[in-house]
Parts: structure tokens; C-alpha cells; sequence
């Protein structure tokens, strides 16, 4: 029986295959996520101007042009490749079939414009809708996270989620904004976690949020809103292969489509989905 039999997750399926073409997906997503990060590092804490798009959303000319950078490392390689992203006119779902590449050059953007240093450049390789590789640099932190075939690693280093199996030593975030007219789901999101949970946390951007579990800083994160894929697909195939699990809010293997993110270190599932699931049955 694997590690994935025991949590209840199912096991990625094969999605390339050719070791060399993931390896070479690998690199790329890593270089293209420094690139990216470095542009958009540039222009941090300083005079930027912020538009809005939305109601509770902002954009800088920064995401705009980190995205530009991403694009461009990944095309050097893979010129044919989908690209689902954030910005202006990419695709905005992902592909069930064929290789793609899945980025968000400012991930916490509202963190960006207030001088935060949470903010993070997410880079995921796809094929038939399934990551294969990803790379998350958040360079005002000091840190590149990447996963690949072999596992999961921060600065070079391997991580894997924490093993606390008791809640009140566990702590959990908050993750993905709710629009202002929902902030009775934040509420109940927030409760569920501060009754169930030693400590709660909300950093304010789900690719930072994400890998943070993956290393162990924090033991799961909850939504229960249909997130966008730039906003968590890289951050959960580190999760994943870190050795944690990610579902959806019935509890099945979670997918770029899913409605709802609960993710933890896997010992502590069943509570996080508890959590999750009361943001929209209190009862």
C-alpha cells in the first residue's frame, strides 16, 4: 500500500512520458519563476501604480510585465505550450489534454501594494490537466520552493509537511479571499478554525500559503470558493509531493476544476475537511 493509499488521495496518475521532458518542465517552470519574480521584485516598495480590477482586487503594471517575463522563458523552451494565466489575454482554464503551463506572476498582490513582503511568482507544468512540475519564488522572503518527480524542496533543500496529529497544536489558515458580500463564509471560516485549532493564520496569498504547509509551518489551509488555477496549482503539487494531501470539500482527490482547497499534512485531514466543510453547514 503507498503513502497515497493510506491518506485516501489518490496517486498522481502518469501524466508524461518521458522522465527527460518532466525534468526538462522542472527547469523550465524554476526559471521562469525567478525571471518573473526577479521583474516583479524591481518595482517592490516602490512609487507603482495600482488599478483595480473588481471590487477587492488590485493589478500593478509589475504583474503585467512579470508576466510577460514568464511567458517569455517559457516560450524559449516550449513554444507551443498552452499558457493559463492571471493577466491579459491568456487563457483562463486549464487544458484537459496536452502539456500547458499554469502561472501567476504576483500572487498576493494586495500584499505587494502595501509593502508585505508575502507575495510569491507560482510557475506549473501541466500535461492532460495534471501537474508535473512547479516552481514558487518569493523573493522579498528569500525563497524558491520547486517539485519535481523526485519530491519537494525549498532553497534546494527537501521538505515534507509536518507530523503534529493533535489540533490544538496545529495551526491552519484562511485562504483565497471572499468577496466583501461573503464575509459571513470568512467568518464561519475563521471559527471553524479557531475552535477546532491551536492557532490560526492568514498570510494573504494562497502560493506562499500553500508551501508553507509543505514545509511543515503550517498544517492545512481551507476554502470553501472554487479557486483560480494560477492561484493554487503549482502550491499543491508541492504540497503533494511533500507528502500532504489536498481534496476537495467532499473530501475527493482535489483538481484545478474542484470546488473548495483543503489541504494539510495529511495526519490532521479529516479535521481541516471538518473545518472546511462548516463554512457552509455550521450545523
Amino acid at each position: 500500500m503507498t503513502d497515497a493509499d493510506e491518506r485516501g488521495d489518490e496517486a498522481v496518475p502518469p501524466v508524461a512520458d518521458r522522465a527527460d521532458d518532466v525534468a526538462e518542465r522542472a527547469a523550465v517552470a524554476r526559471r521562469a519563476a525567478e525571471a518573473g519574480a526577479a521583474v516583479a521584485h524591481e518595482s517592490f516598495r516602490s512609487d507603482i501604480a495600482v488599478e483595480t480590477k473588481g471590487e477587492d482586487d488590485v493589478v500593478t503594471e509589475a504583474d503585467r510585465a512579470a508576466q510577460r517575463t514568464v511567458i517569455e522563458a517559457i516560450r524559449e523552451s516550449f513554444p507551443d505550450d498552452a499558457v493559463v494565466g492571471e493577466e491579459e489575454d491568456e487563457r483562463k482554464t486549464v487544458p484537459e489534454e496536452g502539456a500547458a503551463w499554469v502561472i501567476d506572476p504576483i500572487d498576493g498582490t494586495n500584499n505587494y501594494v502595501r509593502d508585505v513582503r508575502v507575495w510569491a511568482t507560482a510557475v506549473a507544468a501541466v500535461v492532460d490537466g495534471e501537474p508535473v512540475a512547479a516552481a514558487i519564488v518569493a523573493p522579498a522572503l528569500g525563497d524558491t520552493y520547486t517539485a519535481d518527480a523526485t519530491g519537494a524542496y525549498r532553497n534546494g533543500e527537501p521538505i515534507a509537511v509536518s507530523d503534529v496529529d493533535e489540533p490544538r497544536k496545529a495551526a491552519v489558515d484562511p485562504t483565497i479571499w471572499w468577496a466583501y458580500d461573503a464575509r459571513d463564509e470568512y467568518t464561519r471560516a475563521c471559527e471553524a478554525i479557531v475552535t477546532r485549532f491551536g492557532d490560526m493564520r492568514r498570510l494573504g496569498a494562497a502560493q506562499v500559503v500553500l508551501p508553507t504547509v509543505a514545509a511543515g509551518g503550517l498544517e492545512g489551509t481551507i476554502t470553501n470558493l472554487r479557486a483560480n488555477p494560477w492561484d493554487t496549482v503549482a502550491g499543491v503539487f508541492v504540497i503533494r509531493q511533500a507528502g500532504g494531501r489536498v481534496t476537495d470539500l467532499e473530501g475527493d482527490r482535489w483538481r484545478h476544476d474542484s470546488k473548495g482547497v483543503v489541504a494539510s499534512n495529511g495526519a490532521l485531514h479529516d479535521e481541516v475537511l471538518a473545518a472546511a466543510r462548516a463554512i457552509e453547514d455550521p450545523d
